[in-house]
């Protein structure tokens, strides 16, 4: 089985406790677990890139369970979810599509319990210390406007050439004073993604 060569693993904590001057009871929590790994395809095309999917299918699940953990709670707790890559100057976008979309999403979604709705993502090219805006929406219907955010992760010597960086973000609720309308999750019934 392919492993993924990491570099580094790191995992970041966000809580907000006030917004807008308003106490924020209980705080708003988001968690991105990332990994610095190497691209074995760097600077070379490569018709098959299985072997960035099966890494993709292992990041899912370690950096599922990271990012579930950092937040301290049960995985039935995770409200949102979402996934990012950059890829260094030597690799090129279909290698974040290969690790993100085919079978990353499976083990986040145990990860997480259940996670019905699309996983959100976002992919580019850049260099070390880039940002990545890691979209967020609620994992088992997509139409929950208050879920709708992102968490951003920078590594400061990342991605080099070589390398990629993989982020997987969770949540335990919505944007903090969320009161734009739209499917509240308190209706979510969570069977086709959306609702």
């Amino acid at each position: 089985m392919t492993q993924a060569r990491i570099r580094r693993l790191l995992t970041v904590v966000e809580e907000t406790r006030t917004e807008m001057g308003r106490t924020i009871d209980p705080p708003t929590r988001k968690a991105a677990a990332v990994a610095v790994i190497a691209n074995p395809f760097a600077r070379r095309y490569v018709e098959d890139l299985e072997e960035l999917m099966v890494i993709g299918e292992e990041l899912g699940d370690l950096l599922g369970r990271k990012a579930v953990a950092a937040l301290g709670v049960r995985p039935e707790a995770i409200e949102s979810f979402g996934k990012a890559a950059v890829v260094g100057e030597g690799g090129e976008l279909e290698h974040a599509a290969a690790i993100l979309h085919p079978r990353l999403g499976k083990p986040l979604r145990a990860a997480v319990e259940k996670g019905a709705a699309l996983v959100p993502s976002a992919k580019k090219m850049g260099g070390p210390g880039i940002a990545i805006d890691v979209p967020l929406g609620h994992k088992d219907a997509a139409f929950v406007r208050s879920h709708f955010d992102a968490i951003e992760v920078h590594v400061a010597d990342a991605p080099r050439a070589d390398e990629i960086v993989v982020a997987v973000a969770v949540a335990d609720s919505g944007r903090p004073l969320p009161r734009i309308g739209g499917l509240q999750k308190h209706e979510v019934v969570g069977k086709d993604g959306l609702r």
